[in-house]
């Protein structure tokens, strides 16, 4: 009897109080999900890659953007860049260097700026990241700029109360020129700079170096199209005054510079490109009576900037 009980036991079916799942499992779970949304599907991996992507990806405008990073090699130049405050992430260094007062130099200014990593490397993987220039050991790794769209420096203006003074360059490619520009705009209370993405000297750490840190105060926005850029600076009402050695007028002579202006400066061997000559409203020369053909962009921004502000003080 003992034996029957045990095989009754094992009898499959249907137990007393089973709330009724079977009977729930009978009725279904819906339309089956499209194949993004099922865990562990090779599409929602797809997907979730994608959105991983774009989430935290900033909008940016159009003529914005960053550079690339950029890397100062050698102990002079490195030391040079931390001297005028050129923004860094990483100073590498190689292993078993001969320590110098220049390498000393380098590593107490990368300290005592802070957020700078310091990052021992074996010659050969500096080598490596230098493409065999001469690194002498020491590495800066600049991190990319982050440029401003040309809208930004009209509202930072408007922000301010006062009317907009913004200097546009035109074919000028030396970083250095760069440099000596975004200092003048700096000094004589202008609200930016404005360089064309291609074709055009932009925010490295030369131009970083010239500026004598007034990078760090004044912001250098990048047009993808300079001529568009200055066609919408004149549909806000902002004049555009290049500068060119057969203009119509003399700075002296020029009341706009009083007001909204943004001025135009060509490269010093070409001038001002056909497209942007024709954009501008006025054309203006600065009086050489010393007979110098032509001055640079840095000096002819200061020149033209001093008299601005002497207008508007």
């Amino acid at each position: 009897m003992a034996a029957n009980n045990r095989r009754m036991s094992g009898k499959k079916g249907a137990q007393v109080g089973s709330g009724g799942q079977r009977r729930r499992g009978l009725e279904g779970k819906g339309p089956t999900p499209p194949a993004e949304m099922r865990k562990g599907h090779a599409k929602q991996r797809i997907a979730q890659a994608k959105t991983r992507r774009t989430v935290g990806r900033a909008p940016q405008r159009r003529g914005g953007g960053r550079s690339t990073s950029e890397l100062v090699v050698g102990r002079n130049p490195v030391v040079e860049a931390l001297r005028e405050g050129v923004p860094a992430s990483t100073l590498y260094v190689q292993q078993f260097i001969d320590n110098d007062e220049r390498v000393r130099e380098a590593l107490q200014l990368a300290a005592e700026r802070g957020g700078i990593n310091l990052m021992e490397a074996p010659r050969p993987e500096l080598d490596r990241m230098t493409n065999g220039l001469n690194h002498q050991g020491l590495v800066l790794q600049v991190p990319p700029y982050e440029y401003a769209h040309p809208e930004d420096l009209v509202a930072g203006a408007h922000d301010a109360g006062q009317d907009p003074l913004i200097v546009a360059l035109d074919g000028v490619t030396d970083p250095r020129n760069l440099g000596a520009v975004v200092r003048s705009v700096s000094a004589f209370g202008g609200h930016g700079v404005v360089v064309p993405e291609r074709r055009a000297a932009g925010m490295t750490a030369g131009a970083w170096k010239t500026s004598a840190g007034a990078a760090a105060r004044t912001p250098v926005a990048r047009a993808t199209n300079l001529t568009r850029t200055l066609e919408a600076y004149k549909k806000a009402g902002i004049a555009i005054v290049g500068l060119a050695a057969d203009g119509e007028a003399e700075i002296g002579e020029l009341q706009a510079l009083a007001g909204p202006v943004v001025i135009v400066i060509g490269s010093e061997g070409k001038g001002l490109s056909r497209l942007v000559g024709e954009t501008c409203d006025f054309r203006v020369r600065i009086p050489m009576p010393g007979g110098t053909e032509s001055l640079n962009a840095g000096v002819a921004a200061g020149v033209v900037l001093y008299e601005a502000a002497r207008r508007r003080a």
